[in-house]
């Protein structure tokens, strides 16, 4: 995550001092608050999980491992920038077996494909409390663009932010040779998760 600083660090430019009175204050001013600000998550109120049908029974399965990095001010959304990574080793089914399994070459290949992750683009307000939010999906070595709507709310002096992704999976070759049946295991997922964070 790319994290948003003053273009002029004065403290560190001297050469540059001599320079200040020739620039109006007014863009200096715009100049360093340009970006929005990273707020810090609070991965343990934060969860990503995935929803999906096997064998047209519903199943959620959540990430135990997964960092985020956000910048955010309320006053700018429009400003914000956001990125996700998920450890696709870490998904827990609820079976020590199943959990190898999907780990394995023909589901996340985990040992090649490490991580998952999201990098946002662009980020839009869509009303009160309601951002629209694009960006790339990568996912065992394949890149998608993506948009889905995001909810923001605030819990206890943090922000929460609420969102749901749906995806193909056999887009990202997550289920191949005979786990490309649908009839198993659905091709439609819904990538669902939580993000709070504090200033």
């Amino acid at each position: 995550m790319t994290l948003s600083r003053c273009p002029f660090p004065l403290l560190h430019l001297p050469r540059l001092r001599h320079l200040l009175p020739l620039l109006p204050a007014s863009l200096l001013a715009v100049a360093c608050a340009a970006g929005a600000a990273p707020i810090k998550t609070d991965l343990a109120n934060s969860s990503v999980a995935i929803a999906f049908k096997q064998m047209n029974v519903p199943v959620e399965a959540k990430f135990k491992r997964f960092s985020a990095g956000i910048d955010y001010d309320a006053g700018k959304p429009e400003l914000a920038k956001a990125s996700v990574d998920i450890d696709t080793a870490s998904l827990d089914l609820g079976e020590a077996e199943m959990n190898k399994e999907v780990a394995k070459k023909d589901w996340f290949n985990s040992a090649q494909y490490p991580k998952a992750s999201f990098v946002s683009s662009s980020i839009k307000p869509a009303g009160a409390g309601k951002l629209n939010v694009t960006g790339k999906l990568s996912i065992k070595g394949k890149s998608a663009d993506v948009s889905f709507p995001l909810l923001v709310k605030l819990e206890a002096g943090k922000h929460v932010f609420e969102g749901a992704l749906p995806i193909k999976r056999l887009a990202f070759n997550i289920g191949e040779g005979e786990w490309k049946d649908t009839g198993m295991v659905a091709d439609d997922v819904t990538i669902k998760f939580r993000v709070s964070a504090a200033p």
